[in-house]
C-alpha cells in the first residue's frame, strides 16, 4: 500500500535534522495532530517560542521551521521542557499502537468524503460548522480506533478572512497557504515522485497530487490541483473553499467525488463503506460503480452495487446549502468523465432530479446523494423530520414517515473543546479515562460529587481567561478599524471577569437572527448597564455574496455610539476554530436564535455544554431534543410564515427570560458568593446533555447504524 505513511515519516525526519537531538521528538509529534487534543501537547510547542507559535497560527511545523537556532538551543537545554515532551510522545505512540476497533475490518475501512475539515486552526481547509463536525468525527474515530480514512481538498487560499471596518461593513481577503509548511506530506510513489491522479473535468484532463495529514490514527488525504500539468483555471480548482464562481465550484465537486474515489484506489484503499458528508461528493458512487461494472452492464446495476457501499449525511434544510446546477452545465462538467467511464451523462444527471424525466429540472447534489446511498440521515431528530418532508417527492409512493432519511444527531469531540480548568475538575471527579465513556450517563452522573465551590471556581477561571483574551483582542481590532480612542479602550477597561457573559458566534445569515438582541435599543442598553450587568461577545462571517447578512452585521455596529455598548459588547473579527474555543469555554450563556426549522443541528452550543455553559436557544436543531426545562432556557420552535411577527414575539420572550430568569439565577448568591440556582442548572446541563451530545455517542451510532455491514 502506497498510502503516504513513509512520506510523513520522511518529512518528520527532515524537520528533525534542523533541531537539536533532544528536541527531535517534537518533529515526530508535529506531523500528527494527535498532540492538539492531548493535555500538555499544545503547551510543549508553545514553550519553544510562545510568540512565534501564536504568529504561526499554532502550526508546530512552521514554528519549528522558523524559530532561530539560538532559541532551539535554549529549549534543548531546558530540562523541565524535555521532561514534559517525553510523556506526550509516549502517549501519542501508545495511542497509535492500539489494536483497531473490532467490528470494522482495517482492510476495508470507512472512507469519509467532505468538502471541508476543521481539524485545527493551523490547517485552513474549513469554513464553519460542517468542517468542525468533520474534524470532530475524525478525531473521535482516532480515539475509538475505528478504521477510517478521509478525503478532501487542499485549498491553497482556504476560506476567506474577515475584516470589519469602523462602519461595520465586512471586507474579505484571502491568505496563501504553503502546504510544505503545514503538518502535511506530499504522497509519493516510486523514486519519491509525487503520486497523482487524473480526472476529466469540463474539457480538460485535470491532474491532482495528494497530501497526507495525520489526525491521530486517521489519515486525511487532500487533493491539490496546483500542479504544473494544469492550466491556470484548473490549478484554481483547489484555490478557495466554496468558491463563488459556479463553474469552479462544480469542478471542485467533481474532483472531490470522482477524484476522491480514484485517489483512494491509487493509495491502495478498498473502502467497505463510503460516507458522503453533504452532497458535494455525490459523484463518488458513480465513480465507484464504474470501477466495478463489468463490460456491457447497465449503470443501474453498477449504481445498485455502489449504493450498498454508500451512506449520506445531509446537513442543512436551507436551499442555498443544497446546490443545484443547470443540466447543460453539468453535462459540460462531467461529459468527458462519463465518456471515459462508459456511462451516459444524462443517466447520471437524472439521478440528481426530483423528477428524473423532467429535463428542465436542474441537477441537485443532495438528490443525487440520496438516490445513490443505502442509508441517509439528518443531523438531529428534528432535522430528520424536516428532511423527510423536504425530500418526500423523491419517494412519492411513501408516506412522509416512511421516507428513508433517519437521523444521527451531531456530537462534539470533548477533548478538543473542553477547557483546562473544567477538564481538571472532571478528571478528579469523573474517574480516570472518563472521556472514553463520555456517551454513558453514569459517567456524567458523578458531576453531583463536585462541590458548588469547586464548580464555580472552574467556571470563574474559564470566564477570566476569556476576558483576558477579549481585552487584548478588542483593543487591537478597534485600533485596526480606526475607531476613536474612547471606543478603542472602552471594552478593555470595562469587560469584567465577574459579569454574566453571553456568547453569540456562528455564520452570519439572515435566518440566524444575530440582531434579535438589539431590536429594542433602549432595552439592550438597560440590559448591559443595569444593576445586574451583562457583557456580550459576538463573532461570525457573512458569505461574501450575502449582502443582506452584511447589512445585518452593519446595523449591529450602528449602536456602538452608545457608550454602554462600546463598554459591554465586543465583535471579534475573523471567527475561526481558535476564537471558537475561547468563546465556548468562557461564556456563561450560549445564545442561539435561528428561525425554525432552519437549524439542522448546531454544534457550538454542545461545546459550551461540556464547559459548564448554559443554553438559551430556540427549540430547533439539537436543542429541540436536549432541553428538559431544567438544563437551560428555550424559545418557541414553532414555524411561522409571519417572520416579522415571529421576530417580535421571540425578542419579547428573550427579554423576559433574561430579565426574569437568567440574570437573577446568575447574580443571586449565597453567603459564600456562590450562585446556587445557577449551578443547579449547570449540573443538570452536564448530566443530561454531556452523554447525549458527545462525538463518542455520535460515532457509535454511525458504527452501529449506517456503517454496519462495512
Amino acid at each position: 500500500m502506497n498510502d503516504g505513511r513513509e512520506d510523513v515519516r520522511r518529512a518528520a525526519e527532515d524537520l528533525a535534522e534542523r533541531l537539536p537531538d533532544a528536541l527531535a521528538p517534537l518533529a515526530r509529534l508535529a506531523y500528527n495532530y494527535r498532540w492538539s487534543w492531548l493535555p500538555g501537547g499544545p503547551e510543549v510547542f508553545a514553550a519553544i517560542d510562545p510568540e512565534r507559535f501564536v504568529l504561526a497560527c499554532q502550526n508546530p511545523v512552521r514554528t519549528l521551521q522558523e524559530v532561530s537556532h539560538a532559541t532551539l538551543r535554549r529549549a534543548a537545554a531546558d530540562q523541565g521542557l524535555l521532561e514534559r515532551i517525553a510523556p506526550v510522545e509516549a502517549q501519542v505512540k501508545a495511542d497509535l499502537d492500539r489494536p483497531p476497533y473490532p467490528s470494522i475490518d482495517p482492510a476495508r475501512p470507512v472512507a469519509f468524503l467532505c468538502a471541508e475539515y476543521g481539524i485545527h486552526v493551523s490547517l485552513p481547509v474549513y469554513s464553519g460548522g460542517l468542517g468542525a463536525l468533520a474534524g470532530d468525527l475524525l478525531k473521535e474515530a482516532s480515539d475509538c480506533a475505528v478504521p477510517l480514512v478521509a478525503v478532501g481538498l487542499m485549498y491553497r487560499k482556504g476560506y476567506f478572512r474577515q475584516r470589519i471596518d469602523a462602519g461595520g461593513w465586512q471586507h474579505e481577503y484571502w491568505i496563501d497557504t504553503d502546504p510544505h509548511r503545514l503538518p502535511a506530506a506530499l504522497v509519493t510513489g516510486a523514486g519519491e515522485i509525487p503520486l497523482k491522479i487524473e480526472v476529466p473535468i469540463y474539457d480538460q484532463e485535470v491532474t491532482a497530487q495528494i497530501w497526507r495529514v495525520d489526525v491521530g490514527r486517521v489519515p486525511l488525504f487532500l487533493l491539490d490541483t496546483d500542479v504544473p500539468e494544469n492550466g491556470p483555471v484548473e490549478r484554481w480548482i483547489t484555490g478557495r473553499l466554496y468558491e463563488s464562481d459556479e463553474h469552479i465550484r462544480l469542478a471542485q465537486y467533481v474532483l472531490l467525488g470522482a477524484g476522491g474515489v480514484r485517489a483512494l484506489t491509487a493509495l491502495g484503499f478498498e473502502p467497505g463503506v463510503i460516507h458522503l458528508n453533504e452532497g458535494h461528493a455525490a459523484l463518488a458512487p458513480v465513480q465507484l460503480a464504474a470501477q466495478e461494472m463489468h463490460s456491457g452492464e447497465q449503470l443501474a446495476t453498477g449504481i445498485a452495487a455502489a449504493r450498498e457501499r454508500t451512506v449520506f449525511t445531509t446537513h442543512t434544510p436551507v436551499p442555498a446549502g443544497n446546490d443545484t446546477y443547470p443540466t447543460s452545465q453539468v453535462e459540460e462538467a462531467i461529459g468527458n468523465l462519463m465518456g471515459q467511464l462508459g456511462i451516459e451523462a444524462r443517466e447520471v444527471i437524472a439521478l440528481g432530479r426530483t423528477n428524473p424525466e423532467d429535463e428542465d429540472e436542474p441537477f441537485g447534489v443532495t438528490q443525487a446523494a440520496l438516490r445513490m446511498s443505502r442509508a441517509a440521515n439528518g443531523v438531529s431528530r428534528r432535522h430528520g423530520e424536516v428532511a423527510r418532508e423536504m425530500w418526500k417527492a423523491l419517494w412519492p409512493e411513501l408516506e412522509v414517515s416512511e421516507v428513508p432519511v433517519a437521523h444521527v444527531t451531531n456530537g462534539v469531540h470533548v477533548p478538543t473543546w473542553i477547557g483546562t480548568p473544567i477538564r481538571e475538575l472532571m478528571d478528579r471527579h469523573l474517574g480516570e479515562g472518563w472521556m472514553a465513556h463520555a456517551a454513558e450517563p453514569e459517567t456524567w452522573a458523578r458531576v453531583d460529587q463536585i462541590s458548588d465551590a469547586d464548580l464555580w471556581q472552574a467556571r470563574e477561571r474559564q470566564r477570566a481567561g476569556l476576558i483576558t483574551e477579549l481585552r487584548t483582542r478588542s483593543t487591537n481590532e478597534r485600533l485596526q478599524r480606526g475607531d476613536v480612542r474612547e471606543y478603542v479602550h472602552a471594552a478593555a477597561k470595562t469587560f469584567d471577569p465577574h459579569v454574566l457573559t453571553i456568547g453569540f458566534a456562528r455564520r452570519v445569515a439572515t435566518y440566524k437572527r444575530i440582531d434579535l438582541l438589539t431590536r429594542d435599543p433602549e432595552w439592550t442598553q438597560a440590559l448591559l448597564g443595569g444593576d445586574q450587568p451583562v457583557q456580550v461577545v459576538l463573532a461570525g462571517k457573512a458569505h461574501p455574496r450575502d449582502e443582506e447578512a452584511k447589512r445585518t452585521l452593519q446595523r449591529l455596529f450602528g449602536m456602538k455610539g452608545a457608550k454602554i455598548v462600546g463598554q459591554r459588547v465586543v465583535f471579534l473579527d475573523d471567527y475561526d476554530l481558535a476564537t471558537a474555543a475561547w468563546l465556548v469555554r468562557g461564556c456563561d450563556v450560549w445564545l442561539n436564535v435561528p428561525r425554525p426549522p432552519l437549524e439542522a443541528s448546531g454544534t457550538s452550543g454542545m461545546k459550551s455544554v461540556v464547559n459548564g455553559g448554559l443554553q438559551l436557544s430556540v427549540l430547533d436543531g439539537w436543542w429541540a431534543e436536549g432541553y428538559d426545562g431544567e438544563n437551560g432556557w428555550a424559545l418557541s420552535g414553532e414555524v411561522d410564515s409571519d417572520h416579522q411577527g415571529q421576530d417580535e414575539r421571540d425578542a419579547s420572550a428573550l427579554h423576559k427570560l433574561l430579565d426574569e430568569q437568567v440574570l437573577p439565577a446568575f447574580y443571586d448568591r449565597d453567603e459564600h458568593g456562590i450562585p446556587v440556582a445557577w449551578l443547579a442548572r449547570v449540573r443538570a446541563s452536564l448530566k443530561t446533555l454531556g452523554p447525549r451530545f458527545s462525538a463518542t455517542r455520535m460515532l457509535s451510532e454511525y458504527v452501529s447504524g449506517p456503517y454496519r455491514g462495512s
